[in-house]
């Protein structure tokens, strides 16, 4: 069965796939830019991670303890892909993918933990883990381009709880969580407003076939900035 996320992933990766779909700016000049064919590889490649080495399936919890990153978004529309559902702040769920993976993390009553380096060219995790804690920048560059999934997503399961609560089917993804935007916008998301609504207005712009430029709080947004990466909404 097809979801949103799948046939918004497909149509990412079909027409216009050389073109940025997610552009980031971090700290230290850092720049990202992934075209709707490379996104889509990134998002294949972290599902396949989820399914084959945390044992994901429809209807699991993802934990997103991290702030707004490229990294973060991926690994939503990852977890989209494979029928997750995708919750924050201190919900309960099955599998964490955290900035901060320390014993407590660890311990935390999870059946499996993701630690996400933040920095752009971060090949591996520096320093040490706890046992148990998967590296996800050291392991999810060995799975697949493509993904299958072993079980069919359900259109009627939960895709996200928001922190406030508020609850969205998958079938209703697109419609219920997404941001109402504009056709073709090269929007300027702030990570400042949180994962939550940079999750909201890209899916929103992507849907309406458009691009997105996520900024740290860090970065000033410069005319410069603007101009070079022609950006068209905020």
């Amino acid at each position: 069965m097809s979801i949103p996320a799948i046939e918004l992933m497909t149509a990412l990766r079909s027409g216009q796939s050389t073109a940025p779909r997610l552009t980031w700016y971090g700290p230290d000049s850092e720049r990202v830019e992934l075209s709707g064919r490379v996104l889509d590889n990134w998002v294949a490649k972290t599902s396949n991670l989820l399914q084959d080495e945390l044992d994901a399936e429809p209807g699991m919890r993802l934990r997103l303890d991290l702030p707004a990153h490229w990294k973060s978004v991926i690994l939503a529309l990852a977890a989209w892909q494979l029928g997750m559902e995708v919750v924050f702040g201190d919900a309960e769920a099955e599998l964490l993918a955290t900035a901060d993976p320390g014993p407590g993390a660890a311990a935390g009553g999870f059946d499996a933990v993701l630690a996400v380096s933040l920095p752009a060219l971060a090949m591996r995790w520096t320093g040490e883990l706890p046992t148990g804690v998967l590296d996800y920048a050291a392991e999810v560059r060995s799975h697949g381009d493509i993904f299958m999934p072993h079980t069919d997503p359900d259109a009627e399961r939960l895709a996200v709880r928001t922190s406030d609560g508020t609850v969205h089917a998958h079938g209703a993804l697109l419609e219920a969580f997404a941001a109402a935007r504009d056709t073709g916008l090269r929007l300027l998301v702030p990570a400042a407003d949180g994962l939550e609504a940079v999750l909201a207005q890209s899916l929103g712009t992507w849907k309406a076939d458009g691009s997105v430029v996520l900024v740290h709080p860090d970065v000033e947004v410069t005319g410069k900035l603007r101009a070079a990466e022609r950006i068209s909404g905020n």
